[in-house]
């Protein structure tokens, strides 16, 4: 594409992102970072993981944005009794009333959808989450030894409740690693409380139009893989995720003391996407240092582990997210060339 037309995709991104904010603003009130921090690992082709108290509009949220990107949406509540072909599917005999022949025919299970909301992800056994490992890496699941490719696009918004943690089954750091943002829902602010309690008590509900579909959201999420990213922004990305690594090299002293294990190279490559995505979403065509530090926290919070010593002092890993950012340094190109460098990543493939 010419440079024109990637101006004009920019620009097309950002109205898109505008549109849909504010289809989902007539149902959702406040939590504005959640919905960009959605918006976009979705545009980076990114799954999410939801984390917080029930109550938070978790799930109305996830399907509110299903319908207002006109995707297939399926819901799969994942309880202790889940197997996976409740998830992936099942072939059953089927007999042809005609002939009287019988033969195998498969049947589709919810993750054959566009947007797969996981409720509570952690409520089922290790065997059952694994059933999502296939789908949400290759996009494909393979079913009595044949593949079925699942239809594009593909997001998998799973949900997860931080308090109670007694018959649940913790997510292994393996598919933790899938997602690429983990994101926290928090309370609202007192007068987004206020409108909320306005809004859900009064007879009336809110309709939300469709602004993109399947096929315009893949061609937009082509072009954020476009976007240029100076060396010197791409290396403090990969520093980042670097520095949480204790067994590799110099490490801040804080890492030393309260991290067992850091991000792996999947976390380098997820806070450049979402750099692209978040600068592209704020019309911008280059990625700026501030746009992998507005990522860092949702990249890095799943893909550090803290000790022991963390855990008796209270620090956590956004604790420990926040102090990288505060001392990993920035090149000194930034200063001397405003953060435009002659060598740049313009895909992701480069990296």
């Amino acid at each position: 594409m010419s440079e024109n037309e990637d101006l004009q995709a920019v620009e097309q991104l950002n109205q898109a992102y505008q549109r849909i904010t504010s289809e989902l603003s007539k149902v959702i009130v406040g939590q504005q970072h959640v919905i960009e921090e959605l918006l976009i690992a979705l545009f980076a082709r990114g799954h999410c993981l939801l984390v917080g108290v029930p109550g938070l509009a978790k799930t109305l949220l996830i399907h509110t944005l299903a319908d207002t990107l006109s995707l297939k949406f399926n819901r799969i509540q994942f309880t202790p009794d889940l197997m996976p072909s409740d998830i992936t599917g099942t072939e059953v005999i089927q007999e042809d009333k005609t002939s009287g022949t019988r033969e195998l025919r498969f049947l589709e299970g919810p993750i054959f959808a566009n947007v797969i909301l996981a409720d509570e992800i952690n409520r089922t056994p290790p065997k059952t989450q694994a059933a999502l490992l296939e789908a949400m890496q290759e996009h494909q699941v393979t079913i009595g030894g044949e593949r079925r490719v699942l239809e594009e696009p593909f997001f998998v918004l799973a949900t997860q409740n931080p308090i109670e943690q007694e018959g649940t089954y913790p997510l292994p750091e393996a598919q933790l690693d899938r997602f690429m943002f983990n994101v926290l829902v928090d309370y609202p602010e007192e007068e987004e409380e206020l409108e909320i309690v306005r809004r859900t008590t009064a007879d009336h509900s809110a309709q939300v139009e469709a602004t993109l579909s399947g096929d315009e959201i893949h061609e937009l999420s082509q072009v954020v893989r476009r976007v240029p990213i100076a060396d010197h922004v791409a290396r403090y990305a990969l520093h980042l995720a670097r520095s949480t690594r204790r067994e590799k090299g110099s490490v801040p002293a804080f890492v030393q003391d309260y991290v067992s294990w850091g991000a792996g190279p999947r976390a380098t490559q997820y806070l450049v996407l979402g750099g692209k995505a978040r600068a592209i979403l704020h019309g911008r065509y280059y990625v700026d240092v501030e746009d992998i530090r507005a990522v860092a926290p949702a990249v890095l919070r799943h893909r550090i582990l803290t000790n022991f010593n963390a855990e008796a002092e209270g620090i956590t890993p956004d604790v420990i997210v926040q102090k990288l950012i505060e001392t990993v340094p920035v090149s000194h190109e930034v200063a001397t060339h405003g953060g435009h460098e002659e060598k740049i990543f313009r895909s992701a493939d480069a990296l």
